[in-house]
């Protein structure tokens, strides 16, 4: 249990924003935020990381942590980003020893252990609030209930910081920033309600699941310039080719997944899969000159291929990857 001064601390943070009234901000909420952590949990650095698509961006930061200011890490490979995916508090007591943390990042900072927090807004996880140290297993248990105080603090103030743009950050972190669709963590989240329902009604749902061909030899041949804009044509016409009903995400690098509901029980999946590779395969142009696009594609259905969604995912992806294995032996 933390001490009786160190509430009183966290009184004082919470008297201090109160303070703040009207003026109040999100930067200003933030940065006042990580200040004050500093001397909350005695730590070397504080940040505040934003869950902006498939990274996690420094948005605030203070003490060792301020030369990271803007530093992006991949959510799939930092403690943060599992913070924010398992929406509870984690402590690390050696990054460098640690395979949940990005070692490469806490090396550049000098960290060596860490606490991070979830930062909620809407009751969606967009963000931690981290505390670091240059020392190996500094932070308690003490501690990290401190900081998750904080954070509860920092979210019951968010809704003011962002009252002209309330919707900004769940959108920032549910979508991702280059094609705009929702990321693997909103098309899971629906997924797995979507699952949920369908069991309830006895309705069938479809996860299709698609890699787009081709994105590295225009990357190789062209630039990334030309490799983004060819995700930007694909997810331009994943979407064209799906309802207003379906979920259409890009799920990380060259992967992109479909939610079908509902989808007709005779033969209507095979017809959309025709449909989206007609409506996806083709050519486009690219500062004068003709790129090509593609997809492999595999789907599943339930309950015909599973009643659970890691099932699901699974049989698609291997009816996704047969897919490419035939059109590369077709190619060859």
């Amino acid at each position: 249990m933390p001490s009786r001064e160190k509430l009183l601390e966290v009184i004082a943070i919470q008297t201090e924003v109160a303070g703040l009234g009207m003026d109040l901000d999100l930067a200003g909420l933030l940065n006042l935020v990580v200040q004050r952590a500093l001397e909350l949990v005695d730590a070397d650095g504080a940040a505040v990381e934003m869950a902006e698509g498939d990274e996690m961006v420094y948005r605030a930061t203070a003490g060792m942590a301020q030369q990271a200011q803007g530093l992006r890490l991949k959510r799939s490979t930092s403690l943060s980003g599992l913070c924010v995916a398992q929406g509870r508090a984690l402590r690390c007591d050696d990054a460098l020893g640690d395979s949940r943390a990005d070692q490469a990042a806490c090396r550049r900072l000098g960290l060596r252990s860490l606490i991070v927090v979830p930062l909620r807004h809407h009751g969606v996880t967009v963000g931690v609030l981290k505390a670091m140290s240059r020392r190996v297993g500094h932070f308690d248990d003490k501690h990290v209930a401190l900081l998750g105080m904080v954070s509860d603090l920092v979210a019951a103030s968010m809704y003011f910081a962002t009252r002209y743009a309330p919707a900004e950050l769940f959108h920032k972190a549910t979508h991702d920033s280059l094609t705009d669709l929702p990321n693997r963590a909103l098309f899971l989240d629906r997924l797995n309600a979507s699952l949920a329902q369908a069991v309830r009604d006895c309705q069938p749902l479809a996860v299709v699941m698609l890699d787009m061909n081709g994105l590295k030899p225009i990357n190789d041949h062209h630039g990334h310039r030309a490799g983004d804009a060819a995700l930007l044509e694909f997810a331009r016409r994943l979407s064209g080719g799906v309802r207003q009903s379906d979920t259409a995400a890009r799920l990380g690098g060259d992967e992109f997944g479909v939610l079908l509901r509902p989808v007709a029980a005779d033969g209507g999946l095979e017809a959309t899969v025709s449909r989206l590779a007609r409506q996806i395969n083709g050519s486009f142009e690219f500062e004068g000159r003709q790129l090509q696009v593609g997809a492999s594609i595999g789907a599943a259905r339930f309950p015909e291929d599973g009643t659970d969604v890691s099932r699901l995912i699974e049989l698609a992806d291997q009816r996704m990857y047969l897919h490419k294995r035939a059109l590369h032996h077709v190619a060859a």
